[in-house]
């Protein structure tokens, strides 16, 4: 099949992927849109783990006020250089970090900024939980497992399913932007306020 000119122009301004890219991509594909787009993801995020050994320090911070002002959200993204943090795909990226932080309420980043005291009082709550069903010990360990990785969804950040389009995973979001921008992208940190909200010592 011809791939013209502008089926490549209409898949890069789909994906914000390189022309040479995007025609490999459709020719791969045999002209179908849709496969080429799996074709650029999957390579991209093949690409995207190459890049996370790299330095991100630019970037930017991005805040989010809901209800009024009664919850406010505060988030730092990085990336490697000025010209990415300022482009309106980064910007709107981090403000959607920070207002999905505002409505998914996460207690961590990541999995493993979750104090092992707080990890181990779950292990025993599932333990618990399991005794009391009668379920055979050999089995517990796997399915601990199963209920850990329920436990990373509703309280890690980047494990959490995005508001915006539940098919992904914050941490997928961040991953798609690294295949569209060829740089590293991290969330280093955010906090999250709540009026009223009782302040622990």
């Amino acid at each position: 099949m011809e791939i013209s000119s502008a089926m490549v122009k209409e898949l890069r301004d789909k994906t914000g992927t390189g022309m040479m890219d995007c025609k490999e991509a459709l020719v791969a594909a045999g002209g179908d849109f849709e496969k080429a787009i799996d074709i650029l993801r999957k390579k991209g995020l093949s690409a995207a783990t190459k890049r996370s050994s790299k330095a991100a320090k630019d970037g930017a911070i991005a805040s989010y006020i809901h209800m009024g002002g009664k919850i406010g959200v505060m988030v730092e993204v990085n990336c490697e250089t000025d010209f990415v943090a300022k482009t309106e795909n980064f910007i709107t990226m981090a403000r959607d970090i920070a207002m999905h932080i505002a409505a998914s309420n996460p207690l961590y980043l990541r999995p493993e900024d979750i104090p092992e005291k707080a990890l181990e009082r779950e292990k025993e709550i599932y333990r618990s939980q399991l005794s009391e069903e009668k379920k055979p010990e050999k089995i517990w360990d796997k399915i601990i497992e199963g209920k850990l990785n329920k436990y990373y969804e509703d309280v890690c950040l980047v494990n959490q399913k995005f508001i915006k389009d539940t098919d992904i995973t914050v941490d997928a979001l961040v991953k798609n932007m690294i295949a569209k921008t060829g740089e590293n992208i991290i969330i280093r940190r955010f906090a999250r306020f709540q009026l009223g909200e009782e302040i622990k010592s």
